[in-house]
């Protein structure tokens, strides 16, 4: 019984309170010692007094108590806010916090549980992306049905307008010349548009930038042409001190290219930035825009190839979040646990 009341901040509780007790009495004794040296006898005004003693030393140490208590409840907030932000690293200390001494122990246990874990699955998932990335034939066709359905929603439908167009074109010009004039600017203004489309498309289907390159590299060179050739003014903000795995410059690459592409097709932006940076326990990925935006409730289910870029992180034990708002852009934020491959 008395070591588990060693052991627990019961004891550092009532160490407090017991020298508070001390402190207060020592006070009124002082007090009562310096009126007798005085001369004088105890009064009513001696119980005030001693009364407003009690109160004051009371109420500094209970004040000194409640910050003492408030700062550690702080920092157990401060670490739960760290691991929620994905940083399992985290550890409280076990010296000097008693009374949380028990509570220290069980979150540092969980930290290093969930953080082996979660290194477990890195691991696991960086396996999976190099082995469908040696075998991905699946992955190609899903990509081919993807680009025939945009190919018949944009290019296809804006090449039958044209024609339907053109068609007419020769019957306006004998009826009506001023009609035939604006119908050959919509001619014009479908044209561009579709040509436009068709450039992303060709874009899309060059092959891989990162062959034989790194994450960085590919980058350098395919941020600022897929930008051009989409008129956005692109701006790369590169802040990683460390090379990057194999796989997590494929799945980060694939990321930015379907975040890329939304922002093409979706948003509507003039200008979008993309930045790469690191802590000492995350990898961080971020792009924004300055598009139209939406409301992310009420997008549909797999729209903005959310899923698919979540599903991607999420094999490297990461997350990705957006955030937008009408008229106010996008941001999308891709977190990856940084851990080292102690193996072999």
């Amino acid at each position: 019984m008395m070591v588990r009341l060693l052991r627990s901040g019961k004891l550092e509780i009532i160490a407090m309170f017991s020298v508070s007790a001390l402190l207060s009495a020592g006070s009124v004794y002082a007090l009562w010692e310096w009126l007798v040296y005085e001369g004088d006898m105890p009064t009513v005004e001696f119980g005030l007094c001693v009364i407003l003693v009690l109160l004051l030393v009371s109420a500094c140490f209970g004040y000194w108590t409640a910050q003492t208590i408030q700062r550690r409840v702080d920092a157990l907030h401060i670490a739960l806010k760290q691991a929620n932000n994905g940083n399992w690293a985290i550890r409280m200390p076990l010296s000097g916090a008693r009374s949380f001494e028990a509570v220290h122990v069980e979150f540092n246990e969980m930290a290093a549980t969930v953080e082996e874990r979660l290194k477990v699955a890195q691991l696991a998932g960086e396996e999976q992306v190099m082995r469908e990335k040696a075998s991905n034939e699946e992955a190609v066709q899903e990509e081919r049905k993807r680009l025939a359905r945009d190919l018949h929603d944009t290019v296809s439908q804006q090449l039958f307008a044209i024609h339907m167009s053109a068609s007419s074109l020769p019957k306006l010009l004998e009826l009506n010349p001023d009609r035939a004039a604006d119908v050959m600017g919509q001619l014009i203004e479908m044209s561009t548009l579709a040509q436009k489309q068709m450039r992303g498309f060709i874009a899309q289907l060059r092959p891989m930038e990162l062959e034989g390159r790194s994450l960085q590299q590919a980058l350098d060179r395919w941020f600022p042409d897929y930008c051009r050739q989409n008129r956005l003014q692109g701006e790369l903000d590169w802040r990683l001190q460390e090379p990057l795995s194999e796989a997590k410059d494929h799945q980060l690459f694939l990321i930015i290219q379907e975040a890329m592409a939304n922002i093409v097709k979706h948003a509507h932006a003039q200008h979008a930035v993309l930045s790469l940076s690191e802590t000492e326990h995350q990898i961080m990925m971020t792009l924004q825009d300055d598009g139209v935006g939406f409301r992310p409730g009420e997008v549909r289910v797999g729209s903005y190839g959310l899923s698919t870029m979540r599903e991607r992180a999420q094999k490297l034990s990461g997350d990705v979040i957006l955030f937008s708002k009408p008229g106010g852009g996008t941001r999308i934020r891709v977190t990856i646990p940084k851990y080292t491959d102690k193996r072999g």
